[in-house]
């Protein structure tokens, strides 16, 4: 957010200037795909994964919105580049009993130094350091068992040392969380704030949807089941080989570094999070692509068509929207969610601009900030929590409105234009579709 703030001090406060501002930082993510690609890998893959991760639909949509999960993917990425070490020119003989190379300490430093500041951008970035935290003590106790007798004291002291010192990163959070307590009395935001993102999120039922919604999200959301499914059916086939011999694999530790980091994040955002959102799994979906990417180089001599067909998927999700309720804001639908509440936003200003408007968040906003570019001026707002049957009972005994401003939700108990107007006794007087979504005004008799 002072990145946000700094660019609204030189270049005013403006969405124009939000969403370059938030294009810059997408741009940074994905270059920071391809120097990870490129560490771990080669060049062609890098360039292929970078290429599926810009087309990713909710990396595409995420890229222009002021959300936070972009800027932690992209410093979560950086400081997974300077954190491991660059491919060697062994093939398959790689393990994770293997001797690790050679700590470069100043890549620590920097890798410290980015996880930090991707918790200062997002709590939930803290997942990262504290995994590999765990992975690196876990891989030390397996090299020591697996090599009791030849085990080097020096290394497992380095390596320890190692491990620790990724905790720093916690500690810039750890800090303004403390101050945050010392200025508000609150450790994670305010009681709302808690009971939604944490304690009303630990019951077994959601943590089993949010479990499943998750591993969707980072294995099949947007037809990532496209790159996914092939790379999972190309492991059944050897690996190709070329005139230096057999294509070589990512670096197996790597891999499980990837894939713990993959799983940590699954599970920990099914506990806590409030809201399943794909962008949360920003930081981590990359790797996984980067993974399934390498697969399809290794194993067939058509993978640039595979990774045609898995783009041309991606871009098809950016308009078609699947046959489930999600977020509008993971394709381009949120487009059109913008374009329906700013014709319907302009209808009430022109032809009810005194009326007292019924309606939900985001649409308050929109309504009473001009700022967001929906009207000229402020027009009276009567807040509902949704459209359910029930608030819109209790606005219509309440009488304090005049119209109605409805919207698609993805709330299923959320009533239709129809149904709305039926119950409060009015009628519709606007209404506008696109793409599955819409809008309506409905005006009291």
């Amino acid at each position: 957010m002072i990145y946000l703030a700094l660019c609204w001090k030189l270049f005013g406060e403006s969405i124009v200037v939000t969403r370059v501002a938030m294009l810059f930082v997408a741009a940074s993510a994905l270059l920071g795909v391809f120097c990870l690609a490129r560490r771990i890998t080669n060049r062609v893959v890098a360039i292929a994964s970078t290429l599926v991760t810009a087309l990713y639909p909710v990396f595409f949509a995420q890229s222009s919105l002021a959300h936070l999960d972009m800027a932690a993917a992209a410093l979560t990425i950086w400081g997974l580049f300077f954190y491991l070490p660059p491919h060697s020119t062994e093939t398959d003989e790689d393990s994770i009993s293997s001797t690790p190379p050679p700590l470069a300490w100043k890549h620590l430093a920097a890798s410290i130094v980015l996880f930090a500041l991707a918790a200062l951008a997002k709590e939930t970035a803290i997942l990262t350091p504290l995994t590999l935290f765990g992975w690196e003590l876990v891989t030390l106790c397996w090299r020591g068992w697996k090599r009791k007798p030849a085990i080097n004291v020096r290394d497992a002291r380095t390596n320890v040392v190692k491990a620790f010192s990724l905790l720093l990163s916690l500690l810039p959070l750890a800090l303004w969380l403390a101050y945050h307590y010392h200025r508000t009395g609150y450790v994670f935001g305010n009681p709302e704030f808690f009971r939604y993102n944490v304690e009303a999120t630990l019951t077994p039922a959601r943590i089993m949807f949010a479990g499943a919604e998750r591993l969707w999200h980072v294995t099949g959301h947007m037809n990532l089941f496209l790159l996914t499914g092939a790379a999972a059916l190309l492991m059944l086939r050897r690996p190709l080989r070329d005139a230096g011999g057999e294509r070589r694999r990512i670096n197996v530790e790597t891999q499980l570094v990837f894939a713990v980091l993959v799983a940590a994040h699954v599970a920990a955002l099914s506990l806590v999070g409030g809201a399943v959102l794909a962008r949360y799994m920003l930081p981590v979906t990359p790797l996984l692509i980067i993974i399934c990417v390498s697969t399809l180089w290794r194993r067939t001599r058509n993978w640039r068509k595979l990774i045609i067909v898995v783009c041309a998927g991606f871009v098809l999700a950016l308009f078609v929207n699947p046959p489930r309720r999600y977020p509008w804001e993971e394709n381009l639908a949120y487009r059109d969610f913008i374009l329906l509440h700013k014709e319907a936003a302009h209808f009430i200003a022109n032809n009810h601009p005194e009326a007292r408007v019924l309606t939900a968040w985001p649409a308050i906003d929109e309504l009473r900030e001009p700022y967001f570019g929906y009207t000229t001026r402020p027009l009276s707002v009567v807040t509902i929590e949704h459209f359910s049957i029930e608030h819109l009972a209790a606005a219509r005994d309440a009488s304090r409105f005049d119209v109605v401003l409805i919207f698609s939700t993805n709330y299923p108990r959320d009533l239709r234009p129809e149904e709305a107007a039926s119950l409060l006794g009015g009628h519709i007087i606007f209404r506008e579709e696109r793409q599955g979504q819409w809008v309506a005004v409905i005006e009291k008799y």
